[in-house]
C-alpha cells in the first residue's frame, strides 16, 4: 500500500510514543507546515532525532526511525507558533523527498509493542529506577520530567513514559525507542539508568559542596 508522504520535524531530541511534545514554531518552513496541518482532520507530523546538524536552517543528518506526533492545541504568538502534541506509532523513514517548503518523508509503521502480564515486576523495578534517577537529576535542574509525574494506566504506554522520564542523552534514548519488546525496552531503560547513576550522584554531590562553599576545613601546619 502506498502512503501519502509525512510532513517531517527533524529534532534534537527524541519523542516516544505516548508522551508530549511542546513546540515553538518560528522557522518559516515550520510555520507553512503547521498551517498546512491546520487544514485537515486529525493533523499529524513525524519527528525523527537530528543526527548531526542543527534544527534551523536543514543540512542535518536524520535518523531512520521515529513517531508520528499528533497535533493537540495550536497557539499563535507575535510572530511564532506554540505546538502542543502527543506521540503516537513509531516509524521507519523509508525515503527523503524534497523539501516543499518543509522536510517530507515516506514512511511504514513500526509494529506496536505487546504488553505480557508476566513483565509486571519488571515494569514495576523499572519505575523505582527512573524515579529514583529523575529525582537526582531534579537536584541538577535536569528532570526531564517532574520524578512524581503520574503514568498512564496502560502498561505499554507507561513504559514508554518512564523511557521519557529517564535522564538520558539523545543516543540512548533513540536506542530505546527502536526496541523491539516491551521487556527489552525496560531493561534498556533499568541498564542505561543504572550506568548513569553514579555520574549523577557525583555530579549532585558536588553541587552541593559548590552550594556550601567548598569549606574543606582550615589547612593543616606546613601545608
Amino acid at each position: 500500500m502506498v502512503m501519502d508522504p509525512v510532513a517531517m520535524f527533524p529534532l534534537g531530541s527524541v519523542l516516544f510514543p505516548y508522551t508530549p511534545l511542546a513546540l515553538r514554531v518560528f522557522e518559516p518552513r515550520y510555520l507553512t507546515m503547521i498551517g498546512r496541518l491546520l487544514d485537515v482532520e486529525g493533523p499529524e507530523f513525524g519527528v525523527v532525532l537530528i543526527e548531526r546538524g542543527h534544527e534551523a536552517g536543514g543540512g542535518d543528518e536524520r535518523a531512520e526511525i521515529g513517531v508520528r506526533a499528533r497535533v493537540l492545541r495550536i497557539d499563535a504568538g507575535a510572530a511564532d507558533l506554540h505546538v502542543i502534541a502527543v506521540g503516537g506509532e513509531r516509524i521507519a523513514i523509508d525515503r527523503w523527498l524534497e523539501d516543499d517548503p518543509h522536510p517530507l518523508a515516506e514512511v511504514s509503521p513500526i509494529a506496536a509493542l505487546e504488553w505480557d502480564d508476566a513483565l509486571a515486576p519488571l515494569l514495576g523495578e523499572a519505575e523505582r529506577v527512573v524515579r529514583r534517577l529523575a529525582t537526582l537529576a531534579s537536584v541538577l535542574d535536569e528532570a526531564r520530567w517532574d520524578p512524581g509525574s503520574e503514568l498512564s494506566d496502560d502498561p505499554v504506554e507507561s513504559a514508554w513514559q518512564l523511557a521519557a522520564m529517564a535522564p538520558l542523552g539523545e543516543y540512548d534514548r533513540y536506542r530505546l525507542l527502536g526496541s523491539t519488546s516491551v521487556g527489552g525496552l525496560l531493561r534498556g531503560v533499568i541498564d542505561l539508568c543504572l550506568d548513569q547513576e553514579p555520574v549523577l550522584i557525583a555530579r549532585a554531590a558536588d553541587a552541593r559542596g559548590a552550594e556550601d562553599g567548598g569549606f574543606q576545613g582550615p589547612e593543616a601546619p606546613g601545608g
